[in-house]
């Protein structure tokens, strides 16, 4: 379980909060042939974040519009949090199929400069 102290620290020691990446979600699929070992799938740009104090979880959507999520929109909005919100655990909204599934990592991508959360299916 990813939390968002977890993002905010990850974010400063891989991009240094670098404001113009995009975030973005890395799909991440269970291999045919071995169980334990998990496949690049793909990823798609984040649209939107939202706080959801009663969940207790900071929920990253797709909704398909063209705004993409910035490091630079995400970092302020929550650096700002109080010390109980920085212990939410991270989720994300890819579809009506796929809610609130569970991000298990991070990465980055300086060339196309992407920061990537990944979760698996």
């Amino acid at each position: 379980m990813r939390v968002i102290i977890d993002l905010i620290e990850d974010v400063r020691e891989q991009i240094g909060n670098h404001e113009t990446y995009e975030v973005t979600a890395g799909l991440l699929k269970i291999d045919d042939q071995n169980s334990e070992q998990l496949i690049y799938a793909g990823e798609a740009p984040l649209n939107s974040v939202e706080l959801e104090r009663e969940k207790r979880q900071l929920t990253f959507k797709i909704d398909g519009s063209d705004k993409k999520l910035t490091i630079g929109e995400l970092i302020p909005s929550i650096l700002i949090l109080d010390m109980e919100a920085m212990l939410f655990e991270l989720k994300m909204d890819v579809n009506a199929q796929y809610k609130d599934m569970e991000i298990v990592g991070f990465g980055k991508n300086d060339e196309q400069k992407r920061y990537i959360l990944f979760i698996k299916i």
